[in-house]
This record gives C-alpha cells, structure tokens and sequence, in this order.
C-alpha cells in the first residue's frame, strides 16, 4: 500500500469531528480519511474528545413543546440510509454523493473533465480527470481549495500528490497543477470560492465551467 504524505489538517479534523465543516469539504475529508489510516486515528481522537466533552457538559432544561417534537422524532418510522462502498477509484463517500448516479464527465478542454458532484453558496465539489502529461491552466485562490488524489498523481510548485494525498491550497498559493505521466489523474476537488485564472481564456469560461 502506497504511503500517505499529505494529510489533513488537525483543524480541519476537529471541525469535521464536530460537524462544522461545508458539505464539499466534508465530503473531502470523509474521502481523505477512508485512505488514510493516519488520518482516521487522529479523527477517532476527536471524535473521543467531543463525547467527554458532552458527558461533562451539564444537563439543560427545554420547553415542553421541543420535548414533544423531540420525542415525535423518535418515534417517527425510520428508514436507513443506504449504504454505498468504495468502487474502483472512488471511495464510500464519494459513491454516497453522486447517490448511486454513474459519473457524468462533461469535458473542459484538452481532455480535462469534470462531474460536479454539489454547488451551493457554501461551495462546491467535483470530480476531475486531467490526461497524464496535461496541465491546469495556472490558477490562484479566492478562498480554500481543497484537492485529493483518487488515481494517478499530480505535481506542482509545491511537490507530488499521489493517491490518497490532500493539497490544502489557499489565498497564498498561485499554482500550476500538472497530472504525471502514466495513468489519467482523477481527483476529488472541493472549493469554497471561485478559482483565479491568470489567462484570458479560463477566465471567459469560467462561468460556464462553474470553477
């Protein structure tokens, strides 16, 4: 099994933890830490703090009408939600958000495409496929960017990602992400603003692209 070097950030593992992260984020890090066994021990760390956390924290009263919809709640039928495995390249969590739908590759030129997998306010997620060799044109940040590697690899100027591994790219970063060559790079891409292009024609297609 290939090692791991490029994980997620303590923080972000907390705010995972508590659910406090957006959507594509979230759906990120579940991806993250279902390949990486670092990862997933840091989050069960987390996740044991918040529940002593909880047993410490006193109990509060509530109103007789919130006990009432609380416990309607619990006896409302409850029907699970399905279940959905890692598929070739793509882990559980991802399968999840495309809610059992095959890939829908729309292409971005030069072999690049795209299946955006959620876009709101709060951000989006996507799934990219960039042919080996093949670069993304050179781009900066209007916010965080979050980018992990399902197959193949990646370079840019700060280093190479290979499967399993997250580039936390921000504000500061300007890079030019070139897939490797030898097997098509697929990645899991999740941002919560709009990308900066410094060419004239990703810039005009931006809005079309939704990136």
């Amino acid at each position: 099994m290939r090692v791991i070097t490029h994980h997620t950030p303590d923080a972000m593992l907390a705010a995972y933890a508590a659910g406090n992260l957006p959507y594509a984020f979230a759906v990120v890090v579940a991806s993250h830490v279902s390949l990486c066994e670092q990862c997933r021990a840091a989050l069960e760390a987390h996740q044991m703090i918040g529940g002593v956390v909880l047993e410490e924290t006193g109990a509060v009263g509530v109103s007789a009408a919130l006990k009432d919809d609380i416990l309607a709640q619990l006896d409302a039928p409850f029907t699970p939600e399905p279940v959905f495995e890692r598929t070739g390249a793509y882990p559980g969590p991802v399968m999840e958000a495309l809610k059992g739908r095959p890939i829908r590759w729309k292409t971005l030129g030069m072999g690049v495409r795209q299946d955006i997998l959620s876009a709101d306010r709060n951000g989006s997620v996507r799934l990219l496929y960039i042919p080996p060799g093949q670069a993304v044109p050179d781009h900066g940040h209007n916010g965080v960017e979050l980018t992990l590697v399902l197959q193949g690899s990646f370079q840019d100027e700060t280093g190479r990602f290979g499967v399993g591994d997250l580039e936390v790219a921000d504000e500061a970063l300007e890079h030019t992400p070139i897939a490797v060559e030898g097997e098509a790079c697929i990645c899991l891409a999740a941002t919560d603003g709009s990308l900066k292009f410094r060419a004239l024609m990703p810039r005009l297609l931006q809005p079309i692209f939704r990136i």
